[in-house]
């Protein structure tokens, strides 16, 4: 697998015209008042800040901490170059940091090592991840794991001959139809990848093969994490391959397989994919440094050039701008960033088209609150978006952050659609004494199961659009509407 810093080393290369001439690119302004904590610092027994960390999101777990991987560190060393194996890791809100598991404990790493992505929680309260690495035949596996920490390998690639199952898997994500799906690096037919899809049981069905085309026209090695649109369909992106031999495609996939090639874009996409409330999708060039739009029939539009190496993907804010950080780059520099810059977080509202930096990165004496981003970030129900780093801290191995924007707190539903009669989960903050949810104005029967969880049922006769739930302090929403599916 490609490491970053085989991507930091590539060279700069000319681009399309789009995205010289930055077409509608936003204009930097200052940013507003927010607030910055540090709430953990990785210390290489807990977590390493080497490796592939791009696309290591937080998850915020139904019991309301937060959960995450680091691609090395942890308690067994006998990985890359003695650095560690890697681990899963459980925070609190408050910032008390636990290691739930280190990867390569059981011999010959058949649990795996080198988890290159996050995490998912599945309807079924388990959690469910990727290792980069390790497996029976040392190509990643697929793992279930419980909130406690208990481990389960349900997967191994490279089981099946020349690899045809796939090798070095990313993120995982559950669609509407209760399947998990992800992609692989490589592996597959064609050794650049594959799209599969795996019960929750490890049964693995691989439903396409990159470069099947000419030339690679259908691009090669995805990269990042699959997400599901209201159309739908699973969306992601491949870092190489496309028409005219490009550095890059985007691409929709049916939950069945069938595969379309949307446009190539360029610049190496190594972020996953973020569908906005205006239906448009969006994502970042590591390379170029872009933000760019593309509507769901293809028409690509660059939005704004941010520069820094944005290698995570973005994530769209209750107040519906988009937010994401840069690897590098930003108002401070120190020894630990190389004299490159050490990474920003950045705001780009949809609705005025201005570009604003919240927060550059190493702005305390030696870093302390932490250096090169390299993650994306989560916007948790309390408002606040939370985030790692690969470097700075108190440690050197970077730190977990959290950013308030003066953002209200919301609820989330998990999944964001469903039909009528099904059982959904509602993330929130302080939901203990709730006294209604609604769908979309439809009242709904529910069951508070804690301050950070209550399921509810989708009441017959429902029509899609936001969420509430009534409280005795406030009347939460949720975050994005609520499709009702037929």
């Amino acid at each position: 697998m490609k490491r970053v810093i085989h991507l930091l080393g590539k060279q700069n290369w000319c681009m399309r015209a789009y995205f010289a001439m930055a077409l509608g690119a936003a204009t930097a302004i200052a940013s507003p008042a927010q607030t910055f904590t540090t709430l953990a610092n990785f210390d290489g027994a807990n977590g390493g800040g080497l490796g592939e960390a791009i696309n290591m999101v937080l998850l915020q777990g139904m019991d309301g901490d937060f959960y995450g991987t680091r691609y090395d560190g942890g308690a067994n060393v006998n990985c890359d170059a003695n650095s560690g194996c890697g681990t899963v890791f459980k925070i609190t809100p408050g910032g008390t940091l636990t290691t739930l598991y280190s990867f390569c404990s059981q011999a010959n790493c058949t649990d795996g090592s080198a988890p290159a992505a996050g995490l998912v929680q599945a309807i079924d309260g388990d959690f469910y991840g990727t290792t980069a690495q390790g497996g029976d035949k040392n190509y990643g596996t697929v793992f279930t794991m419980t909130p406690g920490g208990k481990l389960t390998t349900i997967y191994s690639f490279c089981s099946q001959p020349n690899c045809t199952d796939g090798a070095g898997p990313f993120g995982l994500m559950q669609a509407s139809n209760g399947y998990l799906y992800g992609i692989t690096y490589a592996g597959g037919a064609n050794n650049d990848g594959t799209v599969f899809r795996i019960t929750t049981g490890g049964k693995l069905t691989t439903l396409y093969n990159f470069c099947s085309q000419t030339n690679c026209a259908d691009g090669g090695n995805p990269y990042g994490t699959l997400i599901q649109a209201t159309d739908g369909n699973l969306y992601g992106t491949t870092y190489a391959g496309g028409a005219n031999s490009g550095g890059g495609t985007v691409f929709k996939i049916t939950p069945a397989g069938a595969l379309t090639t949307l446009c190539t874009v360029g610049g190496y996409l190594t972020g996953t994919l973020v569908q906005a409330t205006d239906g448009n999708f969006y994502g970042t060039t590591a390379q170029a440094g872009t933000v760019f739009r593309m509507t769901p029939t293809g028409t690509l539009t660059t939005l704004a050039i941010v520069g820094g190496f944005p290698y995570a993907g973005l994530v769209q804010g209750s107040d519906q701008n988009l937010y994401g950080t840069t690897y590098v780059g930003g108002a401070n520099n120190n020894s630990v960033c190389q004299g490159n810059g050490c990474g920003s977080i950045f705001e780009i509202s949809l609705s005025e088209g201005t570009l604003t930096t919240p927060y550059n990165f190493c702005v305390q004496i030696d870093c302390t609150d932490g250096a090169l981003p390299l993650a994306g970030l989560a916007q948790a129900t309390n408002g606040k978006f939370y985030g790692t780093t690969v470097a700075g801290g108190a440690d050197g191995d970077g730190t977990v952050f959290s950013l308030g924007m003066g953002l209200h707190p919301f609820v989330e539903t998990r999944p964001t659609a469903s039909k009528a009669g099904a059982t959904v989960i509602i993330l929130g903050n302080q939901l203990t004494s709730a006294t209604s949810v609604s769908f979309h104005g439809t009242a709904a029967t529910f069951v508070v199961h804690s301050g950070a969880l209550i399921t509810a049922t989708v009441p017959i006769g429902a029509t899609s659009g936001k969420v509430e739930v009534v409280t005795p302090g406030a009347t939460l929403s949720s975050n994005v509407p609520f499709r009702v599916l037929e």
